[in-house]
Protein backbone atom coordinates (compact mmCIF):
# COMPACT_ATOMS: atom_id res chain seq x y z
CA UNK A 1 0.00 0.00 0.00
CA UNK A 2 1.82 3.56 -1.20
CA UNK A 3 0.61 6.65 0.61
CA UNK A 4 3.55 8.71 -0.54
CA UNK A 5 2.27 9.57 -3.72
CA UNK A 6 -1.68 10.27 -2.97
CA UNK A 7 -0.63 12.79 0.14
CA UNK A 8 0.54 12.80 3.79
CA UNK A 9 -1.37 10.56 5.81
CA UNK A 10 -1.56 12.68 8.81
CA UNK A 11 -3.56 15.67 6.45
CA UNK A 12 -6.95 15.39 7.45
CA UNK A 13 -7.63 16.62 3.95
CA UNK A 14 -6.66 13.41 2.63
CA UNK A 15 -8.77 11.20 5.10
CA UNK A 16 -10.42 9.30 2.26
CA UNK A 17 -7.31 7.82 0.81
CA UNK A 18 -6.44 6.21 4.09
CA UNK A 19 -7.55 2.27 4.79
CA UNK A 20 -8.35 0.68 7.74
CA UNK A 21 -5.71 -0.28 10.01
CA UNK A 22 -3.28 1.80 7.79
CA UNK A 23 -1.39 2.15 10.82
CA UNK A 24 -1.07 6.01 10.47
CA UNK A 25 -2.16 6.50 13.69
CA UNK A 26 -4.85 8.98 12.93
CA UNK A 27 -7.31 6.18 12.14
CA UNK A 28 -10.40 5.29 14.13
CA UNK A 29 -12.53 1.83 13.19
CA UNK A 30 -13.17 3.24 9.25
CA UNK A 31 -13.48 6.59 9.59
CA UNK A 32 -10.54 6.99 6.97
CA UNK A 33 -11.49 4.08 4.74
CA UNK A 34 -11.90 4.84 1.14
CA UNK A 35 -15.18 4.60 -0.05
CA UNK A 36 -14.05 2.36 -3.04
CA UNK A 37 -12.35 -0.09 -1.38
CA UNK A 38 -10.66 -1.11 1.92
CA UNK A 39 -7.61 -1.66 0.69
CA UNK A 40 -5.46 1.18 -1.02
CA UNK A 41 -4.44 -0.42 -4.67
CA UNK A 42 -2.17 1.81 -6.85
CA UNK A 43 -3.98 0.87 -9.85
CA UNK A 44 -4.80 4.18 -11.95
CA UNK A 45 -8.93 3.05 -11.98
CA UNK A 46 -8.55 2.94 -8.13
CA UNK A 47 -6.81 6.46 -7.80
CA UNK A 48 -9.70 7.98 -9.87
CA UNK A 49 -12.18 6.75 -7.98
CA UNK A 50 -10.97 8.49 -4.73
CA UNK A 51 -10.30 11.64 -6.53
CA UNK A 52 -13.77 11.48 -7.74
CA UNK A 53 -15.25 10.67 -4.32
CA UNK A 54 -12.76 13.30 -2.46
CA UNK A 55 -14.71 16.31 -5.27
CA UNK A 56 -18.27 14.96 -4.49
CA UNK A 57 -17.40 14.82 -0.73
CA UNK A 58 -16.19 18.18 -0.35
CA UNK A 59 -18.55 19.23 -2.37
CA UNK A 60 -21.12 18.33 0.02
CA UNK A 61 -19.41 19.99 3.10
CA UNK A 62 -18.21 22.93 1.12
CA UNK A 63 -18.98 25.26 3.31
CA UNK A 64 -17.13 23.74 6.87
CA UNK A 65 -13.88 21.32 6.59
CA UNK A 66 -14.48 20.83 10.30
CA UNK A 67 -17.82 19.57 10.18
CA UNK A 68 -16.84 17.19 7.03
CA UNK A 69 -14.47 15.26 9.26
CA UNK A 70 -16.33 15.43 12.33
CA UNK A 71 -19.70 13.60 10.58
CA UNK A 72 -17.16 11.17 8.84
CA UNK A 73 -15.33 10.02 12.14
CA UNK A 74 -18.73 9.51 13.82
CA UNK A 75 -20.27 7.39 10.88
CA UNK A 76 -17.48 5.93 8.68
CA UNK A 77 -16.48 6.13 5.39
CA UNK A 78 -18.06 3.06 4.41
CA UNK A 79 -21.63 4.14 5.52
CA UNK A 80 -21.42 7.86 4.14
CA UNK A 81 -20.47 6.24 0.52
CA UNK A 82 -23.64 4.49 1.09
CA UNK A 83 -25.86 7.35 2.03
CA UNK A 84 -24.22 9.17 -0.88
CA UNK A 85 -25.28 6.85 -3.01
CA UNK A 86 -28.77 7.29 -2.67
CA UNK A 87 -29.05 10.73 -3.98
CA UNK A 88 -25.77 11.03 -6.06
CA UNK A 89 -25.21 8.56 -8.99
CA UNK A 90 -21.50 8.14 -7.88
CA UNK A 91 -20.82 4.91 -9.83
CA UNK A 92 -21.98 6.61 -13.27
CA UNK A 93 -19.90 9.36 -12.72
CA UNK A 94 -17.37 7.37 -12.44
CA UNK A 95 -18.23 5.49 -15.47
CA UNK A 96 -18.46 9.02 -17.52
CA UNK A 97 -14.88 10.46 -16.19
CA UNK A 98 -13.14 7.06 -16.74
CA UNK A 99 -14.52 7.08 -20.20
CA UNK A 100 -13.65 10.36 -21.41
CA UNK A 101 -10.33 10.36 -19.81
CA UNK A 102 -7.65 8.83 -22.25
CA UNK A 103 -10.44 8.40 -25.00
CA UNK A 104 -9.31 8.05 -28.56
CA UNK A 105 -10.27 11.29 -30.36
CA UNK A 106 -9.74 9.58 -33.97
CA UNK A 107 -9.72 5.90 -34.55
CA UNK A 108 -9.85 5.76 -38.47
CA UNK A 109 -6.42 7.05 -39.30
CA UNK A 110 -4.74 7.79 -43.05
CA UNK A 111 -0.99 6.74 -42.59
CA UNK A 112 1.43 7.16 -45.85
CA UNK A 113 4.34 5.01 -46.27
CA UNK A 114 6.61 4.62 -49.83
CA UNK A 115 6.81 1.03 -50.31
CA UNK A 116 10.12 0.24 -48.74
CA UNK A 117 12.36 -1.67 -45.81
CA UNK A 118 12.62 1.09 -43.96
CA UNK A 119 8.94 1.53 -43.24
CA UNK A 120 8.34 -2.39 -41.87
CA UNK A 121 7.68 -0.88 -38.34
CA UNK A 122 4.48 0.75 -40.31
CA UNK A 123 3.77 -1.18 -42.38
CA UNK A 124 3.83 -4.73 -40.47
CA UNK A 125 1.80 -2.86 -37.72
CA UNK A 126 -0.87 -3.36 -40.23
CA UNK A 127 -1.25 -7.29 -41.01
CA UNK A 128 0.27 -7.90 -37.84
CA UNK A 129 -1.98 -6.10 -35.85
CA UNK A 130 -0.42 -3.57 -33.95
CA UNK A 131 -2.56 -0.63 -34.93
CA UNK A 132 -5.38 -2.55 -33.33
CA UNK A 133 -3.92 -3.88 -30.43
CA UNK A 134 -4.39 0.24 -29.49
CA UNK A 135 -7.69 0.35 -30.34
CA UNK A 136 -6.74 2.14 -33.75
CA UNK A 137 -8.39 1.48 -37.66
CA UNK A 138 -5.60 2.04 -39.92
CA UNK A 139 -5.20 2.54 -43.49
CA UNK A 140 -2.06 2.09 -44.53
CA UNK A 141 -1.32 3.68 -47.87
CA UNK A 142 1.20 3.48 -50.46
CA UNK A 143 3.01 6.36 -51.62
CA UNK A 144 4.80 6.94 -54.83
CA UNK A 145 7.53 9.29 -53.27
CA UNK A 146 8.75 11.47 -50.60
CA UNK A 147 7.16 14.57 -52.35
CA UNK A 148 3.77 13.16 -52.46
CA UNK A 149 4.26 12.05 -48.81
CA UNK A 150 5.30 15.33 -47.87
CA UNK A 151 2.45 17.17 -49.71
CA UNK A 152 -0.37 15.00 -48.56
CA UNK A 153 1.16 15.50 -44.91
CA UNK A 154 0.90 19.32 -45.30
CA UNK A 155 -2.54 19.10 -46.82
CA UNK A 156 -3.78 16.76 -43.92
CA UNK A 157 -4.63 13.80 -46.26
CA UNK A 158 -2.04 11.97 -44.03
CA UNK A 159 -2.31 12.11 -40.04
CA UNK A 160 0.32 10.49 -39.93
CA UNK A 161 3.12 9.29 -42.46
CA UNK A 162 6.49 7.31 -43.18
CA UNK A 163 9.27 9.78 -43.48
CA UNK A 164 12.85 10.24 -44.25
CA UNK A 165 14.72 11.86 -40.97
CA UNK A 166 15.39 15.00 -42.65
CA UNK A 167 12.15 16.03 -43.65
CA UNK A 168 10.45 16.57 -40.53
CA UNK A 169 13.49 19.22 -40.01
CA UNK A 170 12.98 20.68 -43.51
CA UNK A 171 9.11 20.65 -43.38
CA UNK A 172 9.99 22.75 -40.16
CA UNK A 173 12.26 25.28 -41.02
CA UNK A 174 10.27 25.53 -44.36
CA UNK A 175 13.18 24.28 -46.63
CA UNK A 176 11.24 22.98 -49.58
CA UNK A 177 8.27 23.60 -48.99
CA UNK A 178 5.44 25.67 -46.79
CA UNK A 179 7.00 25.66 -43.02
CA UNK A 180 5.03 24.04 -41.08
CA UNK A 181 5.54 22.14 -37.45
CA UNK A 182 6.41 18.81 -37.86
CA UNK A 183 7.83 16.10 -35.27
CA UNK A 184 9.28 12.98 -34.92
CA UNK A 185 8.80 10.86 -32.29
CA UNK A 186 10.17 8.11 -33.51
CA UNK A 187 13.20 6.44 -35.44
CA UNK A 188 11.71 3.41 -37.86
CA UNK A 189 15.31 2.00 -39.14
CA UNK A 190 19.03 2.37 -38.44
CA UNK A 191 21.27 1.61 -41.62
CA UNK A 192 19.63 -0.30 -44.50
CA UNK A 193 21.05 1.48 -47.47
CA UNK A 194 24.10 0.66 -50.29
CA UNK A 195 25.58 2.05 -52.62
CA UNK A 196 24.62 0.37 -55.95
CA UNK A 197 26.83 0.35 -58.93
CA UNK A 198 25.74 -0.74 -62.80
CA UNK A 199 26.86 -4.23 -63.44
CA UNK A 200 29.01 -2.70 -66.45
CA UNK A 201 31.08 -0.81 -63.48
CA UNK A 202 32.24 -3.39 -61.71
CA UNK A 203 35.58 -2.61 -62.40
CA UNK A 204 35.21 0.80 -61.06
CA UNK A 205 35.19 0.24 -57.22
CA UNK A 206 37.33 3.32 -56.54
CA UNK A 207 35.47 6.64 -55.94
CA UNK A 208 37.63 8.56 -57.55
CA UNK A 209 36.79 6.70 -60.73
CA UNK A 210 33.22 8.15 -60.86
CA UNK A 211 33.58 11.26 -62.38
CA UNK A 212 30.50 11.84 -64.87
CA UNK A 213 28.32 9.17 -63.12
CA UNK A 214 24.44 9.68 -62.34
CA UNK A 215 23.09 8.61 -59.07
CA UNK A 216 19.84 8.37 -58.37
CA UNK A 217 18.73 9.42 -54.55
CA UNK A 218 14.93 9.25 -53.21
CA UNK A 219 14.59 12.93 -52.17
CA UNK A 220 16.56 16.03 -51.46
CA UNK A 221 15.91 15.94 -48.37
CA UNK A 222 17.20 12.11 -47.21
CA UNK A 223 20.32 10.51 -45.59
CA UNK A 224 20.65 8.79 -49.11
CA UNK A 225 21.64 11.95 -50.73
CA UNK A 226 23.60 13.09 -47.05
CA UNK A 227 25.53 10.33 -47.16
CA UNK A 228 26.33 9.88 -50.71
CA UNK A 229 27.18 13.46 -50.71
CA UNK A 230 29.38 12.43 -47.51
CA UNK A 231 31.15 9.21 -49.26
CA UNK A 232 32.35 11.00 -52.58
CA UNK A 233 33.38 14.33 -51.26
CA UNK A 234 35.76 12.19 -48.85
CA UNK A 235 37.12 10.42 -51.78
CA UNK A 236 37.70 14.01 -52.80
CA UNK A 237 34.88 14.52 -55.43
CA UNK A 238 32.53 17.38 -55.74
CA UNK A 239 29.02 16.03 -55.64
CA UNK A 240 27.70 18.80 -57.29
CA UNK A 241 30.14 18.83 -60.00
CA UNK A 242 32.06 15.76 -60.55
CA UNK A 243 29.02 13.72 -60.40
CA UNK A 244 25.06 14.47 -61.54
CA UNK A 245 22.99 13.43 -58.45
CA UNK A 246 18.91 12.78 -59.70
CA UNK A 247 15.73 12.64 -57.11
CA UNK A 248 14.24 9.21 -58.53
CA UNK A 249 11.31 7.27 -56.75
CA UNK A 250 12.85 4.14 -54.96
CA UNK A 251 9.93 1.84 -57.30
CA UNK A 252 11.57 3.27 -60.12
CA UNK A 253 15.29 3.08 -58.84
CA UNK A 254 16.13 -0.69 -60.79
CA UNK A 255 14.42 0.44 -64.07
CA UNK A 256 16.53 3.19 -64.67
CA UNK A 257 19.66 1.37 -63.56
CA UNK A 258 18.57 -1.42 -65.96
CA UNK A 259 18.01 0.94 -68.58
CA UNK A 260 21.57 2.70 -68.03
CA UNK A 261 19.66 5.83 -67.01
CA UNK A 262 21.63 6.18 -63.84
CA UNK A 263 24.99 4.22 -63.19
CA UNK A 264 24.11 3.58 -59.79
CA UNK A 265 22.09 4.83 -56.34
CA UNK A 266 22.32 5.33 -53.25
CA UNK A 267 18.61 3.90 -52.34
CA UNK A 268 16.31 2.64 -49.62
CA UNK A 269 16.22 -1.17 -49.78
CA UNK A 270 14.93 -3.94 -50.73
CA UNK A 271 15.73 -2.27 -54.43
CA UNK A 272 19.46 -2.49 -53.42
CA UNK A 273 18.76 -6.39 -53.48
CA UNK A 274 16.13 -5.82 -55.69
CA UNK A 275 18.87 -4.70 -58.61
CA UNK A 276 21.16 -7.86 -57.58
CA UNK A 277 17.97 -10.19 -57.79
CA UNK A 278 17.23 -8.88 -61.22
CA UNK A 279 21.24 -9.24 -62.48
CA UNK A 280 21.46 -5.12 -63.42
CA UNK A 281 23.20 -3.86 -60.22
CA UNK A 282 26.01 -5.15 -57.50
CA UNK A 283 26.55 -3.88 -53.83
CA UNK A 284 29.24 -1.74 -54.00
CA UNK A 285 29.12 -0.57 -49.80
CA UNK A 286 26.05 -1.05 -47.43
CA UNK A 287 25.58 2.68 -45.89
CA UNK A 288 26.35 0.99 -42.15
CA UNK A 289 30.46 0.78 -43.37
CA UNK A 290 29.96 4.47 -43.94
CA UNK A 291 27.99 5.29 -40.62
CA UNK A 292 27.29 2.62 -38.51
CA UNK A 293 24.46 3.09 -36.64
CA UNK A 294 22.75 5.43 -38.74
CA UNK A 295 19.22 6.92 -39.28
CA UNK A 296 17.27 7.07 -42.32
CA UNK A 297 13.21 6.57 -41.86
CA UNK A 298 10.87 7.80 -39.33
CA UNK A 299 7.72 8.20 -38.33
CA UNK A 300 6.46 11.93 -38.29
CA UNK A 301 3.39 13.99 -38.06
CA UNK A 302 2.12 17.55 -37.74
CA UNK A 303 2.87 19.12 -34.29
CA UNK A 304 -1.15 20.27 -35.09
CA UNK A 305 -2.26 16.37 -35.49
CA UNK A 306 -0.54 15.55 -32.04
CA UNK A 307 -1.76 18.83 -29.72
CA UNK A 308 -5.48 18.41 -30.96
CA UNK A 309 -5.32 14.32 -30.92
CA UNK A 310 -3.09 13.68 -28.00
CA UNK A 311 -4.68 10.18 -27.04
CA UNK A 312 -4.64 9.12 -30.69
CA UNK A 313 -1.42 10.37 -31.16
CA UNK A 314 -0.34 8.47 -27.99
CA UNK A 315 -1.92 5.32 -29.04
CA UNK A 316 -0.59 5.44 -32.79
CA UNK A 317 3.63 6.31 -31.21
CA UNK A 318 2.81 3.37 -28.90
CA UNK A 319 1.91 1.14 -31.77
CA UNK A 320 4.72 2.11 -33.95
CA UNK A 321 7.18 1.85 -31.14
CA UNK A 322 6.19 -1.71 -30.21
CA UNK A 323 6.08 -2.77 -33.79
CA UNK A 324 9.80 -1.10 -34.12
CA UNK A 325 10.97 -3.53 -31.36
CA UNK A 326 9.21 -6.49 -32.75
CA UNK A 327 11.31 -5.23 -36.01
CA UNK A 328 14.54 -5.38 -33.83
CA UNK A 329 14.33 -9.41 -33.27
CA UNK A 330 15.97 -11.45 -35.53
CA UNK A 331 13.97 -14.34 -35.13
CA UNK A 332 11.13 -12.38 -36.21
CA UNK A 333 11.93 -11.23 -39.32
CA UNK A 334 11.54 -14.01 -41.98
CA UNK A 335 7.48 -13.68 -40.53
CA UNK A 336 8.21 -10.10 -41.01
CA UNK A 337 9.47 -10.30 -44.01
CA UNK A 338 6.26 -12.75 -45.24
CA UNK A 339 3.98 -10.01 -44.01
CA UNK A 340 5.04 -7.18 -45.70
CA UNK A 341 5.87 -8.63 -49.51
CA UNK A 342 2.44 -8.80 -50.48
CA UNK A 343 0.98 -6.74 -52.97
CA UNK A 344 -0.31 -3.98 -51.39
CA UNK A 345 2.61 -3.48 -48.89
CA UNK A 346 6.26 -3.93 -51.11
CA UNK A 347 4.69 -5.74 -53.97
CA UNK A 348 8.06 -7.74 -54.12
CA UNK A 349 9.34 -11.22 -53.77
CA UNK A 350 10.40 -12.73 -50.40
CA UNK A 351 13.45 -14.19 -50.95
CA UNK A 352 14.74 -10.45 -52.03
CA UNK A 353 13.26 -8.99 -48.43
CA UNK A 354 14.37 -11.93 -46.90
CA UNK A 355 17.91 -11.32 -47.83
CA UNK A 356 17.82 -7.43 -46.57
CA UNK A 357 15.76 -8.10 -43.57
CA UNK A 358 18.25 -11.32 -41.99
CA UNK A 359 21.59 -9.92 -43.45
CA UNK A 360 22.33 -12.93 -45.65
CA UNK A 361 22.57 -11.78 -49.45
CA UNK A 362 24.14 -11.84 -52.53
CA UNK A 363 25.69 -9.11 -53.32
CA UNK A 364 26.02 -9.72 -57.17
CA UNK A 365 29.88 -9.80 -57.42
CA UNK A 366 29.43 -13.51 -56.55
CA UNK A 367 29.69 -13.64 -53.27
CA UNK A 368 26.81 -14.42 -50.63
CA UNK A 369 27.20 -11.69 -47.41
CA UNK A 370 26.09 -12.35 -43.67
CA UNK A 371 25.53 -9.05 -41.74
CA UNK A 372 23.06 -9.14 -39.47
CA UNK A 373 23.43 -5.77 -39.01
CA UNK A 374 22.71 -4.37 -43.03
CA UNK A 375 19.72 -3.06 -41.24
CA UNK A 376 17.97 -2.81 -37.81
CA UNK A 377 15.34 -1.26 -36.08
CA UNK A 378 15.61 1.19 -32.92
CA UNK A 379 13.03 4.09 -32.62
CA UNK A 380 15.16 6.50 -30.53
CA UNK A 381 15.01 9.87 -31.85
CA UNK A 382 18.27 10.90 -30.92
CA UNK A 383 19.23 14.71 -30.73
CA UNK A 384 22.61 14.48 -31.73
CA UNK A 385 21.30 12.79 -35.15
CA UNK A 386 19.27 15.76 -36.10
CA UNK A 387 22.06 18.05 -35.11
CA UNK A 388 24.37 15.94 -37.74
CA UNK A 389 21.76 16.32 -40.44
CA UNK A 390 21.14 19.73 -40.32
CA UNK A 391 25.15 20.34 -40.51
CA UNK A 392 24.65 18.74 -43.87
CA UNK A 393 22.05 20.71 -44.47
CA UNK A 394 24.04 24.31 -44.07
CA UNK A 395 27.31 22.20 -45.60
CA UNK A 396 25.60 21.67 -48.55
CA UNK A 397 23.79 25.19 -48.62
CA UNK A 398 20.22 23.58 -48.18
CA UNK A 399 19.99 26.19 -44.94
CA UNK A 400 21.67 29.57 -44.74
CA UNK A 401 22.86 31.61 -41.97
CA UNK A 402 22.96 30.91 -38.55
CA UNK A 403 21.37 27.49 -37.20
CA UNK A 404 19.99 27.32 -33.74
CA UNK A 405 21.12 22.92 -34.11
CA UNK A 406 19.93 21.97 -30.71
CA UNK A 407 16.67 24.17 -30.70
CA UNK A 408 15.80 22.89 -33.69
CA UNK A 409 16.49 19.59 -33.29
CA UNK A 410 14.80 19.45 -29.96
CA UNK A 411 11.66 21.10 -31.45
CA UNK A 412 11.29 18.64 -34.06
CA UNK A 413 12.92 15.27 -32.48
CA UNK A 414 10.46 13.98 -29.58
CA UNK A 415 12.85 12.03 -27.62
CA UNK A 416 10.62 12.53 -24.70
CA UNK A 417 7.95 11.06 -26.47
CA UNK A 418 9.70 8.29 -27.72
CA UNK A 419 11.17 7.65 -23.95
CA UNK A 420 7.43 7.75 -22.50
CA UNK A 421 6.14 5.05 -24.84
CA UNK A 422 9.28 3.11 -24.54
CA UNK A 423 9.10 3.08 -20.88
CA UNK A 424 5.45 2.31 -20.73
CA UNK A 425 6.12 -1.07 -23.29
CA UNK A 426 9.15 -2.40 -20.62
CA UNK A 427 12.13 -1.41 -23.24
CA UNK A 428 15.22 0.57 -21.96
CA UNK A 429 15.60 3.73 -22.64
CA UNK A 430 18.93 5.58 -23.60
CA UNK A 431 19.59 8.10 -20.16
CA UNK A 432 20.63 10.64 -22.45
CA UNK A 433 19.64 12.17 -25.72
CA UNK A 434 23.12 13.41 -27.58
CA UNK A 435 26.31 11.14 -28.66
CA UNK A 436 28.88 11.67 -30.86
CA UNK A 437 29.33 9.69 -33.86
CA UNK A 438 32.58 8.33 -36.06
CA UNK A 439 31.57 8.81 -40.03
CA UNK A 440 34.33 7.17 -42.24
CA UNK A 441 37.44 7.65 -39.71
CA UNK A 442 36.34 11.68 -38.71
CA UNK A 443 34.49 12.36 -35.44
CA UNK A 444 31.29 14.47 -35.51
CA UNK A 445 31.09 16.37 -32.03
CA UNK A 446 27.48 17.27 -31.88
CA UNK A 447 28.76 20.19 -29.36
CA UNK A 448 30.78 21.81 -32.06
CA UNK A 449 28.72 21.62 -35.13
CA UNK A 450 29.38 24.52 -36.92
CA UNK A 451 33.64 24.17 -36.94
CA UNK A 452 32.37 20.70 -38.32
CA UNK A 453 30.64 22.07 -41.39
CA UNK A 454 33.44 24.72 -41.44
CA UNK A 455 35.97 21.68 -41.24
CA UNK A 456 35.00 19.92 -44.95
CA UNK A 457 37.38 21.01 -47.75
CA UNK A 458 34.10 20.55 -50.22
CA UNK A 459 31.35 22.43 -48.98
CA UNK A 460 28.80 25.17 -50.47
CA UNK A 461 28.39 27.04 -46.94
Amino acid sequence: MTVKSLGNPYDPNTTLIHARGCGCGQCSGDAHQSLASPALPDSPDAMLDRAIENAVVRAVFQHSEVDRRRFLSLIGGGTFAAMLGTFFPLEQAKAALKESVGKLEKTKLNVGFVPITCATPIIMAHPMGFYARYGLDVQVIKTAGWAVARDKSLAKEYDASHMLTPMPLAMTLGVGSTAEPFIMPAVENINGQAIVLHVKHKDKRDPKQWKGFKFGVPFEYSMHNFLLRYYVAEHGLDPDKDIQIRVVPPPEMVANLGAENLDGFLSPDPFNQRAVWEKVGFIHVLTKEIWDGHPCCAFACSKQFAVENPNTYGALLKSIVDATHYAATPENRKEIATAIAEKNYLNQPVPVIEQVLTGRYADGLGAVQNDPGRIDFDPFPWHSMAVWILTQMKRWGYIKGDVDYRAVAEQVYLASDASKMMKELGYAVPDKTYANYTIMGKEFDYTKPEEYVNSFAIRRS
